[in-house]
C-alpha cells in the first residue's frame, strides 16, 4: 500500500512504513526464534544451491523441500533486503537532517520499485510451482504444512 500512496497521501505513505518496518523487525525475529522452517538455519545452503535449482528448474526438475527450496530462499533474502532498505531509507528522509538528500530519496524509491517487481515475481513462482508439482502452496504458506504426496 505504501508504493501506492507517497505524495499524494504523506500521512498514510508514513504510517505504512512504519508498520512494515515493525513487520520486518518481526520476521527477522522470527528467522531465529521462530518455527523449525522459518528459521534462517538454512540459508547458505539453499543460496548456495539456487543455480543448479534454477537451472534443473528450466527442464522441470523442482525436487522436494519441507519449507523454502532455492528458490524460494533467494527471494525471502532478496526481499527483506530490498525491503529494508527501503523502509530504513524512507525513515532516513524524514529527518530533519536527511530530509530532502537526494541519494536517500533516489535509493528510497528504487528499492520500493525492485520490492514491487520482486513481490510479483515471488507470487508468479508460487504460482508455478504449485502448478509443477500439483500442491496448493499458498495454503502451505498460511497453516505451515504441506500435504504429503500421494495423500
Amino acid at each position: 500500500m505504501a508504493w501506492f500512496t507517497p505524495t499524494v497521501y504523506d500521512r498514510l505513505h508514513r504510517i505504512v512504513g512504519y508498520a512494515v518496518i515493525g513487520l520486518l523487525v518481526f520476521r527477522l525475529a522470527w528467522g531465529f526464534w521462530g518455527s523449525r522452517y522459518s528459521r534462517f538455519r538454512l540459508i547458505g545452503v539453499r543460496l548456495r544451491a539456487a543455480p543448479s535449482y534454477l537451472w534443473n528448474l528450466r527442464r522441470g526438475i523442482t525436487g522436494r523441500y519441507i519449507g523454502l527450496n532455492p528458490a524460494g530462499t533467494l527471494m525471502l533474502v532478496a526481499l527483506l533486503l530490498s525491503i529494508a532498505v527501503s523502509a530504513i531509507t524512507g525513515a532516513l528522509s524524514v529527518t530533519v537532517t536527511l530530509f530532502g538528500v537526494w541519494w536517500i530519496e533516489d535509493t528510497h524509491a528504487f528499492a520500493s520499485d525492485a520490492v514491487m517487481i520482486l513481490v510479483l515475481l515471488h507470487v508468479a513462482g508460487v504460482v508455478l510451482m504449485s502448478l509443477l508439482q500439483h500442491e496448493n502452496l499458498i495454503r502451505a504458506m498460511i497453516t505451515g504444512r504441506k500435504r504429503i504426496r500421494g495423500h
